[in-house]
């Protein structure tokens, strides 16, 4: 009779062993991520469902990102891809006239609203930011990539802070929305006082890294 691994270790350890085996095994099963639709183990890649109605994510096993994501279906499913775009144009004047308050946002086309939003992290959580619709179909001009970035699940990720502090160039990438939603919740469960604290900012740091090694990079040259 076969055996899941972690079943082979009970079964291999016997005695009194066998029995700290097991209750090792139901602390893993405690931390296992399930499909929020059909409840089945999930791994750590796991796709993602956004209901556009109400942007709430849902964790998901394949099957069910497959079923639940056709047409007709209230749900979405998030895109994977990470694009790069060193070749992105925005002035310092066309940022400021976008009224967002920080350094760092991102953008994506809502299909509820019928129209592009904007938010920003903070220490409360995303938080929308009013958006001048003349402004960014100027910046859509000048950027074509945005034509084919996807409703609901696909984001512009603006990071300016660098900039912004005079120690680094804006940082501008195309990425899945629940990247986005990751970042708010990292800025909100590590931000201390009134400035963030360093930790926050080790974290923030370590994210756009790690987003520049996954990114495949696009020229805009190649969109025009």
């Amino acid at each position: 009779m076969k055996h899941g691994p972690i079943m082979n270790e009970i079964v291999q350890a016997g005695g009194e062993n066998a029995f700290a085996a097991l209750r090792q095994f139901v602390r893993r099963k405690k931390d296992v991520e399930r499909c929020e639709l059909c409840s089945a183990e999930v791994g750590a890649g796991h796709p993602h469902l956004i209901e556009p109605g109400n942007r709430k994510l849902l964790c998901t096993c394949n099957a069910c990102a497959i079923l639940f994501s056709g047409m007709g279906t209230r749900y979405k499913r998030v895109a994977r891809r990470v694009l790069g775009l060193p070749d992105f144009r925005l002035s310092d004047g066309q940022w400021e006239s976008l009224m967002v308050p920080i350094s760092m946002a991102f953008f994506f086309r809502s299909t509820p609203d019928k129209r592009v939003v904007a938010f920003y992290p903070s220490p409360a959580g995303a938080i929308e930011s009013l958006l001048p619709l003349e402004t960014w179909s100027e910046i859509e001009v000048e950027n074509t990539i945005l034509n084919e970035m996807e409703a609901d699940v696909e984001a512009l990720l603006v990071n300016r802070v660098g900039h912004a502090r005079g120690f680094g160039d804006p940082e501008y990438y195309m990425i899945p929305i629940d990247e986005c939603y990751k970042l708010v919740g990292m800025i909100r469960f590590h931000w201390k006082g009134l400035s963030g604290g360093t930790e926050v900012w080790r974290e923030i740091g370590k994210f756009f890294e790690e987003l520049k090694n996954r990114a495949t990079v696009v020229k805009e040259e190649a969109h025009s």
